[in-house]
């Protein structure tokens, strides 16, 4: 296939287009205040994301607007009153909801992003929802933003986070805690910034909240899996003083079985874990990167989104850090005890078979004196019938008319022929043993 090329001829890459475009994928926000915004961030796998894909187009149907065609890494759908953000990330996927018709007076959270949504249609949302708020946008214009009192009404009377972001341009007041009706909540009031700025601003929001709820989701992995682990790592010590203690003898068998036991638990703590706690990491990160672009002021009297994280999210994701460090630092010294073992299995191995060598040497030399035995008894053997059939020869030669004496010729006959046998069974022996040298050199 001929590659692309560009009007002065120059051969485009085949990704050129996709990398441009990936810089422009997820794109701020224009909102205006006042505003009513709703975030849910729904964790799913492939097949959800496609099943989300087709619900979303039901929802534009029932609106009367064409429905997406290509399930874009993120879309943006406006029908009118409201508008529908969908953002596909590895493991989840989020929904932005955004409702400009905003009733005068009331609550600010008595109509939501969610308001204008048919009914039944957001139950019907495949996967599971890990991060739901509600974000509220009012013009800094009015005096309610400084009356306390009334703020924390919003809020059903917890706690107060806020903060001065943009150098003041805005005020932010959240609890980072779930409401009665089971989101949480965000309060923004505009000071002077643009809707652009506004945009933005709410953006970093949701994603802190997002992103600080997917990075704890690695937490309680974490907490279940320290006593796993202060137990192994109590193990692994008794077999390491078992091992040290040269006094008793001990059950090599045993103690390997039991390092093998704790090594395959190990490796079953790292699978489950290292992806969780991987996203963790690089979730906390976002959420690092996204509180330095606030830029806070200090309201009097409250701690600030980054002091709360600090406080809050910090020490749960290093508890997870911790976690990962042990169980790595635990593989770690289960394989050198492994190895410990492994090498004193050898060397009492090793002693066997020396052991086994000089016994099966010892039996080597007592088997060749009993051979020298057994072979001094069959040259008396083998000498005894070879002089019964020389007897048999001269009594035939006596008898055929030949005059000797039988009895000097059979005594002369005697160590003649002992003489003979033990000398033939020597060059045997002595061939077999020149053989066996020649077999041994050429190996």
């Amino acid at each position: 296939m001929t590659a692309e090329m560009t009007p002065h001829g120059l051969a485009l890459h085949p990704l050129r287009d996709s990398l441009y475009a990936e810089l422009h994928s997820r794109p701020f926000q224009v909102i205006g205040s006042p505003a009513r915004i709703t975030q849910i961030a729904v964790v799913c796998d492939e097949a959800d994301k496609q099943r989300q894909f087709e619900h979303l187009a039901e929802l534009c149907r029932q609106f009367g607007i064409d429905p997406p065609v290509h399930d874009d890494i993120c879309l943006q759908l406006d029908f009118g009153n409201f508008r529908v953000r969908r953002e596909k990330h590895m493991e989840f996927a989020s929904y932005t909801f955004v409702n400009m018709k905003v009733p005068v007076g009331g609550s600010p959270f008595d109509v939501s992003g969610i308001s204008p949504l048919p009914e039944g249609w957001l139950a019907r949302l495949p996967g599971s929802v890990v991060a739901a708020f509600h974000v509220s946008v009012e013009q800094g214009g009015n005096q309610r933003e400084l009356m306390l009192p009334l703020v924390k009404r919003f809020f059903e009377g917890m706690r107060l986070v806020g903060s001065s972001p943009q150098q003041g341009d805005a005020r932010v007041w959240t609890t980072f805690q779930l409401h009665s009706d089971g989101f949480g909540r965000f309060l923004v009031y505009n000071k002077q910034m643009s809707d652009s700025q506004l945009g933005r601003l709410v953006q970093r929001l949701m994603e802190i909240e997002t992103y600080r709820l997917m990075a704890l989701l690695a937490l309680p992995t974490a907490r279940r899996f320290s006593p796993q682990l202060a137990a192994m790592d109590d193990q692994l010590a008794e077999v390491t003083r078992a091992l040290a203690d040269g006094g008793e003898p001990v059950d090599e068998r045993a103690l390997l079985a039991q390092l093998t036991d704790m090594a395959a638990r190990v490796e079953a703590c790292r699978a489950e874990s290292t992806f969780r706690f991987s996203a963790t990491q690089a979730y906390h990160e976002l959420v690092v990167k996204r509180l330095d672009e606030l830029r806070e002021d200090e309201v009097s009297g409250h701690l600030t989104i980054s002091e709360f994280m600090t406080r809050r999210l910090t020490p749960a994701v290093r508890t997870c850090h911790a976690i990962g460090d042990r169980l790595e630092d635990l593989s770690r010294r289960i394989d050198r005890v492994a190895d410990m073992m492994r090498t004193r299995v050898e060397l009492s191995i090793q002693a066997q078979n020396q052991q086994l060598l000089a016994s099966m040497d010892r039996r080597s030399r007592i088997q060749l004196m009993m051979q020298h035995t057994v072979e001094g008894l069959s040259v008396a053997a083998i000498s005894y019938y070879a002089v019964g059939l020389v007897k048999y020869l001269l009594e035939a030669l006596y008898g055929s008319g030949v005059e000797f004496d039988k009895s000097l010729v059979l005594g002369i006959s005697v160590p003649v022929i002992v003489g003979t046998v033990w000398f033939a069974t020597r060059r045997i022996h002595r061939r077999f043993i020149a053989m066996a040298k020649n077999r041994d050199i050429g190996e």
